[in-house]
């Protein structure tokens, strides 16, 4: 496995993130085994997968309490990237949503991420975050200035709290005022086969300012997994209804093109799941999928993607196969 370092940090990570948005359960993704989630941890730990992803809301600080679970005894083997920025905890920031009982507020106040990296080091059991990133940007005229935002952040990594720093769901704009004001390490933002709008916004910016760019949502939600179907039925709250992706027509485009496939699964020996995600990490300017898992099965694969290395000729063909799909 081909290990990638988080900026000039020296921190080496795999090039697939372990996501732990499933793993806090919730009105998101329903029910949720927290023994199984640590058990999916630690194969993925087991496989050579060193890099984890989380955030305190994910499950209001559920899933961060079972990552500390996971990783205990084994800390300094594991790279911990966690977020700040959705607050609950008081009223400042602007408000956001609500959910289970929560109000939760942007907000990227020094006072508030101090705050939230102290919970965060708490629920996780551990005395520094390796990688913290701003979860979402402040909205409106009034919203903290990055300038601020990163003086504080630098003074934290200063401080031993944080190793390297981070942002995600920010404008071009946005990440250009934060290398203004600081060493940016990483951006996390929505990026896959379906959603390659990333290209042209962020990804030129990034590679010119030595940011790293870690691409979540890579599977779509499970639909380029390769295990979704017609059949597939999903709750009429779930989150994959408001996809058009999962809509009957763009979804039997979808499935048609992953069975397209099969010559190059079997080539690489790989599930769709694999060799997408294989895909992604390989583009230009994109160092990390992120791609989550609740069950040791998803975790295996996850890491057995990570060792994939794919040919440039096949890179280049899933690209244009994607491209030809009716959008």
């Amino acid at each position: 496995m081909e290990y990638r370092e988080i900026g000039s940090t020296g921190i080496k990570t795999s090039p697939v993130c372990l996501g732990t948005w499933a793993i806090g359960g919730g009105p998101w993704w329903g029910a949720s085994d927290d023994k199984e989630s640590i058990r999916a941890i630690q194969a993925a730990l087991d496989e050579g997968i060193n890099f984890i992803d989380t955030a305190p809301a994910y499950g209001f600080g559920r899933s961060e309490e079972i990552v500390g679970s996971a990783i205990a005894g084994r800390r300094d083997s594991v790279v911990i990237a966690t977020k700040c920025g959705l607050w609950w905890s008081g009223t400042e920031g602007e408000p956001f949503f609500e959910m289970d009982g929560y109000d939760v507020r942007r907000s990227l106040k020094p006072e508030t991420i101090r705050a939230e990296v102290e919970q965060s080091l708490k629920r996780i059991g551990t005395d520094y975050i390796d990688l913290l990133i701003t979860h979402w940007q402040e909205p409106g005229p009034d919203k903290t200035p990055i300038e601020v935002t990163m003086d504080c952040l630098e003074q934290l990594r200063k401080e031993g709290k944080i190793r390297a720093i981070g942002a995600s769901n920010l404008s071009p704009e946005e990440l250009v005022e934060y290398t203004r004001h600081g060493t940016l390490d990483v951006i996390q933002e929505h990026y896959s086969m379906l959603h390659r709008d990333l290209e042209k916004t962020h990804r030129d910016l990034a590679l010119r300012d030595s940011v790293g760019i870690m691409a979540y949502t890579v599977l779509e939600q499970g639909l380029l997994s390769g295990k979704i179907t017609m059949d597939s039925v999903f709750e009429k709250d779930e989150f994959r209804n408001q996809i058009p992706w999962f809509q009957p027509d763009k979804r039997a485009q979808v499935i048609k093109l992953l069975e397209s496939w099969k010559g190059l699964t079997e080539k690489y020996d790989c599930t769709p799941a694999q060799l997408v995600i294989a895909w992604t990490f390989s583009q230009p300017g994109i160092t990390w999928a992120v791609s989550g898992a609740r069950k040791v099965s998803h975790a295996l694969e996850n890491a057995r993607a990570a060792e994939l290395v794919l040919e440039d000729a096949d890179v280049t063909y899933l690209r244009e196969s994607v491209e030809s799909l009716e959008q």
